[in-house]
């Protein structure tokens, strides 16, 4: 274990702790890779403010920045008869740093499901403790972890013997960068990406925020604990060349003592790696507070039904069955009117006898789920929950809900807790990005907060996402597969299934049963896993290429995309066990040669752990492989890889 390092001076009486001896708390982390400093110091106006900077691996990350909250307490305080003051000064102007203490952790556990059925949780802490002596007895602490993928911060409120309550106005945590760091920004959840100069983000963009730095470090900038929050995003400063500064949805009201979320600064030497790390945001959040969840929390593959009547549904339930797709989801307009205050969520149109459907998926073994939009939820949810599990309901997907503010993001995160009361699955649609609360409430599977499939984006766009919007976690990209109106090839739709990580992975989101005419391929999607027990981004630039790869038991499913306009790529199989023989199922984009209408080529190849596989991806194109492990049956049957360009 790295030294932790400590920096204490002794002060004298009545002096300034931010004066030329200050205590400061300086961390790195397990391995030596992130390295993180908190500090006062006297601004340029002389005020006493408190600072940061991360490095990686001896590279600047984040330089001289300041950190702390605005709060505005004026109604508190007046009204106990402590401050007449018209405008509150800048709050952590005269805060001063009393102490530091330090810790270290190193653990294990095992998620329900996810991309690595084992996490370590290791890390050096530190706290830093701040109190005003202006005889308001105001304190605040600043609570720092440094782990090998990432730092991580946020701020703590211990109980104040006065105010119980605070009122967050606004987040003054800045992030400076070298000159010349570009990001990729978008400013929704399901926006296109810009790839800009962080001096040019002059509107609020997302997390997390991938970054490029002129010293070859790639950067993300991400959160976690975020229940009892607003949503927070990222915008250049005005004072400040390449400075982000933190932006609030909304106030934030608190009951003292209080945690804000982990604000994460994630570094690494290839944008992959931060995909790999993202785990952090999991060790970030509590532990499950669901007892029995694995009795009733299952992961798997949907499929929407589009017909909404009672013939529809069991025609996809039986598609669903013979392709082990394990739900089947009504979407919106099971109930009318389904986007108004007029909508009743307890009652269903009359041309789907539910009760029906429900049994004859139990028979079959597909569990039914339905969309309820926000109007019905949040007139009806206290009743309606305890309704659709009596049906026997498994899931709800909800859509256009609200949660940035934190009146609703705290409400939307009690519609999970209550959910998970009532036994049903969840996911959330819309503009919603997780921060690891699936940790706690696993049965909130996934979530929407990505331009996904339904609205056909580009594949340009696809070899974006696994470096940005997928270090947040699950996300329902909502495969489409015979519509004609995708903008990529089939290779690249089976691909996307794999590199895009979702518990709940919808599949065939525009598709009927009748538009399958036997393809061979999909054979893809029928053994196609959701959990798995290790995952890799094997090669990959933003804009260019992903590939990734993921372990289900002793089987490999590997997702290769590129972007608009093709490439050449090589796949090292060092990852699968070396001294087995696998037989790779192998899907690419093929030619006139290849008679369905999708027209994609299914191979099947023996091949060994070392061996390298080249791959010559059309424009919009992809590969999908999964890897089994070879029997003497198979052995035989099948033909060696011979280092063919496929």
């Amino acid at each position: 274990m790295k030294r932790l390092s400590v920096i204490l001076s002794m002060m004298a009486l009545g002096a300034s702790a931010f004066a030329a001896a200050p205590v400061e708390l300086e961390l790195t982390s397990p391995g030596g890779t992130h390295h993180v400093r908190f500090y006062g110091k006297k601004s340029d106006s002389g005020s006493n403010v408190l600072c940061y900077q991360v490095n990686y691996n001896g590279k600047s990350v984040v330089a001289e920045s300041y950190a702390g909250l605005q709060l505005d307490n004026r109604v508190w305080e007046m009204a106990m008869g402590k401050r007449t003051l018209p405008q509150p000064e800048r709050w952590m102007d005269n805060m001063e740093v009393d102490s530091v203490s330090y810790t270290s952790h190193d653990a294990t556990w095992k998620p329900l499901y996810g991309e690595r059925s084992t996490v370590r949780d290791h890390y050096n802490g530190g706290t830093l403790y701040l109190s005003k002596k202006d005889g308001s007895r105001y304190r605040l602490n600043v609570e720092v972890r440094a782990y090998d993928e990432g730092v991580a911060f946020r701020y703590f409120f211990p109980e104040h013997p006065d105010f119980i309550f605070h009122k967050v106005t606004g987040d003054l945590t800045e992030y400076a960068f070298p000159e010349g760091t570009m990001a990729w920004a978008e400013q929704w959840a399901q926006a296109h990406f810009e790839h800009l100069d962080v001096n040019a983000i002059r509107r609020p963009v997302e997390r997390a925020l991938t970054l490029e730095l002129p010293n070859g470090v790639w950067a993300a900038l991400a959160d976690a604990d975020v229940d009892d929050w607003c949503l927070t995003k990222f915008v250049a400063s005005s004072e400040k060349r390449n400075t982000l500064t933190s932006v609030m949805y909304s106030p934030v009201d608190i009951v003292t003592y209080y945690a804000t979320p982990w604000k994460i600064v994630m570094a690494a030497d290839k944008p992959g790696d931060l995909l790999e790390h993202n785990f952090i945001i999991e060790n970030l959040n509590p532990p499950c507070e669901i007892t029995d969840a694995s009795e009733w929390v299952k992961p798997g593959k949907i499929m929407r039904e589009t017909t909404l009547t009672n013939e529809g549904a069991f025609k996809t339930i039986d598609f669903c069955a013979a392709h082990n797709i394990p739900y089947m989801l009504f979407d919106w307009k099971w109930y009318e009117p389904c986007t108004s205050h007029d909508g009743d969520a307890t009652k269903v149109i009359p041309r789907l006898d539910m009760p029906k459907i429900v049994a004859y998926g139990k028979e079959k073994g597909v569990g039914v789920w339905l969309y309820v939009n926000q109007h019905a939820l949040q007139k009806q949810m206290r009743e309606l929950f305890p309704l659709l599990r009596q049906w026997g309901i498994v899931g709800v997907k909800s859509g256009f809900v609200q949660y940035a503010s934190h009146r609703w993001a705290t409400w939307l995160h009690d519609m999970v807790r209550y959910a998970a009361e009532n036994k049903l699955m969840m996911n959330i649609h819309d503009e919603f990005r997780p921060s690891g609360f699936s940790r706690t409430y696993p049965n909130l599977l996934t979530q929407e907060g990505i331009l996904g499939n339904e609205e056909f984006p580009d594949a340009t766009h696809s070899t974006i996402l696994p470096f940005t919007r997928m270090i947040n976690g699950a996300a329902d990209y909502t495969i489409c597969y015979f519509d004609k109106r995708l903008k990529n090839t089939h290779a690249h739709q089976l691909a996307a299934s794999v590199v895009f990580y979702s518990p709940l992975a919808t599949i065939f989101w525009y598709d009927k049963p009748e538009l399958y005419h036997g393809e061979p391929e999909i054979e893809w999607f029928e053994n196609l896993q959701t959990v798995f027990d290790e995952s890799h981004v094997v090669d990959g630039t933003p804009g260019k290429n992903v590939t990734v790869a993921r372990r289900n038991g002793d089987e490999w499913f590997v997702g290769m995309l590129t972007n608009n306009d093709g490439s050449d790529e090589t796949l090292n199989l060092s990852f699968l066990e070396k001294d087995k023989t696998y037989l790779a199922y192998i899907y690419t984009d093929g030619g006139e040669d290849v008679k369905t209408a999708t027209r994609v080529k299914c191979s099947y190849l023996l091949v060994k752990a070392g061996e390298t596989m080249r791959f010559s991806l059309k424009p919009r194109g992809g590969a999908a492989i999964r890897f089994v492990p070879a029997d003497a049956q198979a052995s035989k049957k099948y033909k060696k890889y011979k280092g063919q360009t496929l």
